[in-house]
């Protein structure tokens, strides 16, 4: 069975895409999914966070054609990773001038035959890059901070989606909004999540992020928050959201 493909998209940056992406894939694999994770972001932050820092092969490679897939990936706390570089901004400009260019990542990601999920980190904007990654996936998770301008994104995103789907991924759909950063002791928190289910259609998980030191501190350790501290909020919190991620 194909492995199914999930974007975790904001254009924003800042607002817990990538550590959604290390977390929610790591809670993933402890409750036995095999997950691949694609750094699809030239700042590598995802890589970075699980403590690759200068890889010798990288995603950037399997898209100028010098490598395949299989020969990039670096193993972390049974997780798979696809690391990301500096060199995707190159990536990008040179993917303007290519035919087809928004499926070179669909095609790059035929080769991962022995995944039940791949989750990819896309750039902090609605780039070439970021197009690609919905041109491939099934599935879109969309991390959202309880602030005010994010709603302003959140609908860009949603018009995002519609149009790739028109245009190059019948099948893309949004598997559902994440509430990152929360803090319910801010009345704009309850505030703006009242908004949300009165007036967004897409499904927003129960499981809510709460803010948590624990989250901030795993990256120095290259480590998700699940294998930093077990016992913290960050890691029940994501460990929650898996559980409701793959709830039918």
């Amino acid at each position: 069975m194909a492995a199914t493909i999930v974007s975790v998209i904001n254009q924003k940056g800042g607002t817990g895409k990538t550590t959604t992406t290390i977390n929610l894939g790591s809670a993933l694999s402890k409750l036995g999914k095999r997950v691949l994770l694609v750094d699809l972001d030239p700042q590598a932050n995802l890589s970075y966070s699980l403590g690759i820092e200068e890889p010798e092969t990288t995603i950037a490679d399997v898209f100028t054609g010098d490598k395949v897939l299989s020969e990039i990936l670096i193993h972390r706390e049974n997780l798979s990773i696809a690391p990301g570089a500096n060199e995707l901004v190159d990536i990008e400009i040179s993917l303007v001038t290519q035919t087809d260019r928004e499926h070179f990542l669909q095609n790059m990601l035929a080769d991962a035959q022995d995944f039940d999920y791949i989750l990819i980190d896309c750039p902090p904007s609605l780039s070439l890059l970021t197009v690609n990654a919905l041109a491939a996936s099934d599935e879109v998770v969309i991390p959202l901070q309880m602030e005010v301008l994010t709603l302003q994104g959140l609908s860009q995103i949603l018009a995002t989606v519609a149009k790739i789907r028109s245009a190059f991924n019948a099948k893309l759909k949004v598997k559902g909004i994440v509430v990152v950063m929360f803090d319910k002791r801010r009345k704009l928190s309850s505030e703006i999540e009242q908004y949300l289910q009165e007036n967004i259609e897409e499904k927003i998980f129960q499981s809510r992020i709460r803010l948590n030191v624990k989250l901030a501190e795993a990256p120095s350790f290259g480590k998700s928050v699940l294998d930093y501290d077990p016992s913290s909020n960050g890691s029940q919190d994501y460990m929650a959201l898996a559980e409701e991620f793959l709830a039918k």
